[in-house]
C-alpha cells in the first residue's frame, strides 16, 4: 500500500481505527528513515538527570558498575558456609562469632560451625555462601543458634555480583520513555547526565471565526478556544517544544500563511477545526499545494473527521513536517490526540514504546454501542467492594462536552464490531497519561 495520506483505500467510506493507526506509523517511518539517512549531530543532547523526566534515551546506558557490587546478604539472618547442609542430622547449631552490618564488612575469618550475624545489604563473608533468616533460628545462648536443617539450601538469601546489572551491560535501553524509576536508576549507578533525543518542535493552532481568546468578551455566537490548552496540556506530558501559533481565521490566504509559518518552526503541525464535512473545502485546497495531505472518515467516536499528512520542506528546512487536522470538538480533539497524535509523537522522536498500556474492568453499567465503529468513552475507573476493578461512564459523552474528560481518569474502548455492554461485563480501558 502507497504511504501517502492519498492514496485511495485510506479515503473510501469510513477507515477502521486499526487502518489508521496503521497507515500513519507507517508514514512517520519512512520520514524517520529520510531524517536518519543524513546524520545529524544535533538531533542529540546531553541533558541532567533532573532535567530527564519524560525525555526519549537515545543511547542504551550502559552500567559501569556491577549491581550488586559484590555478594550481599538479602535478608537479617546469619551467614555460613552451606556445606554444613549436607548432613543428615535434623538440625544445624552453629557459633556466631561477629556481626556484619550494612557499609561495614566483617574481615575477620569464619570456620566450619561458626556463623555470622548479617544484616540485610551487608557483604557477605568470602568463607559464606549462605543465609538463615532470623525468624528461623533458635537461640541457645548468646553465642550460638540452632535450626532446622531441611528449612533452606546451600546458596539460599544471598545475592549474587553483578545478579541485577553487570557492568558494561545495558541498564536502559535506547528509545525508552523516561520515567522516575529510570532517574532513579541512573543516579543508583553514578550516572549524572543521559543522551537523549532533541525535543520535537510541535507547533499548535486553532481555525475558525467563531473562537475568541481567553481575555477577550464573548459575543453571541462565539466561544472560548480551550483546544490550544488542552493540546498544550498533552504536549507537556510529553516535554516537548510547543510554538503555539494562535487563532487562524478561517479564509484560504491566513489559513496557508499559517501554515507555512508553522512549516518553517516546526517538526509537527497540529491543528484544530476546519476538517469536517462543509469546513474543509478550501483547507483541501491549501493543503494540496502545500503537501500531501489526506482527509480521512475514521469509523470512530467521538472524532470521526481527520486529516493527516505531510507538509513540503520549505526554504531553509531540510525535511517535511508532520500534519495533523484534528476535529474542533474540545474532546473529539483530546480523544484523536490520545489515538493517533500521541504515538506518532513518540515514533518520530525515536521512543520503543508508544502505545499506553491496556487493562479491563468491570462495567458498573450497561453501556450502548453501535457495531461498525469505535468508541472512546471518558469513563472513571474504581473498585467494588471485592477489591476488582470497575469502569463507571461519566455521564453524557456528546463531543462538546469537555466536562465529561476533565472528570474522567480513563478511556473505555469499544472494538469495532462490538456491540452493547451489559452491566458486570468487562471492557478494556486505557488510563489518561499522567496517572502512573
Amino acid at each position: 500500500m502507497s504511504l501517502s495520506p492519498n492514496n485511495p483505500i485510506l479515503l473510501t467510506g469510513s477507515l477502521h481505527v486499526d487502518e489508521a493507526r496503521k497507515a500513519i506509523a507507517g508514514l512517520v517511518d519512512e520520514l524517520l528513515k529520510e531524517a536518519n539517512a543524513i546524520p545529524c549531530s544535533s538531533e542529540l543532547e546531553t541533558v541532567n538527570l533532573d532535567q530527564a523526566i519524560n525525555r526519549i534515551l537515545a543511547t542504551d546506558l550502559l552500567s559501569p558498575i556491577n549491581v550488586p557490587a559484590a555478594d550481599n546478604s538479602a535478608m537479617d539472618g546469619f551467614a555460613f558456609d552451606g556445606s554444613c547442609l549436607n548432613t543428615s542430622d535434623p538440625e544445624i547449631t552453629l557459633r556466631v562469632i561477629g556481626t556484619a552490618f550494612a557499609g561495614k564488612p566483617y574481615e575477620g575469618k569464619i570456620s566450619a560451625g561458626e556463623c555470622l550475624k548479617i544484616m540485610t545489604g551487608a557483604l557477605m563473608p568470602h568463607a559464606c555462601d549462605t543465609v538463615i533468616p532470623q525468624e528461623f533460628t533458635t537461640t541457645i545462648d548468646e553465642n550460638a543458634i540452632t535450626f532446622k536443617q531441611n528449612q533452606l539450601k546451600q546458596g539460599e538469601n544471598r545475592r549474587l555480583c553483578g545478579e541485577d546489572l553487570q557492568m558494561g551491560k545495558p541498564a536502559i535501553t535506547a528509545g525508552r520513555l523516561l520515567r522516575p524509576s529510570d532517574l532513579g536508576l541512573a543516579a543508583s549507578l553514578g550516572i549524572s547526565t543521559l543522551q537523549v533525543k532533541r525535543k520535537l518542535k510541535v507547533a499548535i493552532l486553532s481555525s475558525g471565526d467563531e473562537l475568541c481568546t481567553l481575555d477577550q468578551t464573548l459575543a453571541p455566537g462565539k466561544i472560548y478556544d480551550s483546544n490550544r490548552y488542552s493540546l498544550t496540556g498533552l504536549l507537556n506530558r510529553l516535554n516537548l517544544e510547543i510554538i503555539d501559533c494562535g487563532i487562524v481565521r478561517d479564509d484560504p490566504a491566513s489559513l496557508k500563511q499559517a501554515f507555512m509559518d508553522a512549516a518553517t518552526k516546526a517538526d509537527v503541525l497540529i491543528s484544530s477545526g476546519g476538517v469536517s464535512v462543509g469546513e474543509a473545502d478550501f483547507t483541501k485546497q491549501i493543503m494540496q499545494e502545500l503537501g500531501d495531505v489526506g482527509f480521512w472518515k475514521i469509523a470512530m467516536r467521538p472524532g470521526r473527521p481527520m486529516a493527516f499528512g505531510t507538509l513540503k520542506a520549505v526554504p531553509g528546512k531540510s525535511s517535511s513536517t508532520l500534519f495533523f487536522g484534528l476535529p474542533g470538538n474540545p474532546v473529539a480533539v483530546m480523544v484523536t490526540f490520545y489515538q493517533f497524535v500521541r504515538a506518532a509523537l513518540l515514533q518520530l522522536n525515536g521512543a520503543s514504546q508508544t502505545e499506553p498500556p491496556l487493562m479491563q474492568a468491570i462495567s458498573e453499567e450497561p453501556i450502548r454501542k453501535r457495531s461498525g465503529r469505535t468508541e472512546f468513552q471518558r469513563a472513571i475507573l474504581g473498585r467494588n467492594s471485592e477489591g476488582k476493578p470497575t469502569v463507571k461512564i461519566t455521564g453524557s459523552q456528546g463531543a462538546g462536552i469537555l466536562r465529561s474528560m476533565s472528570e474522567a481518569n480513563c478511556f473505555v474502548i469499544l472494538g469495532h464490531e462490538q456491540g452493547n455492554v451489559a452491566a458486570g461485563d468487562w471492557v478494556d480501558i486505557a488510563l489518561f497519561d499522567g496517572l502512573l
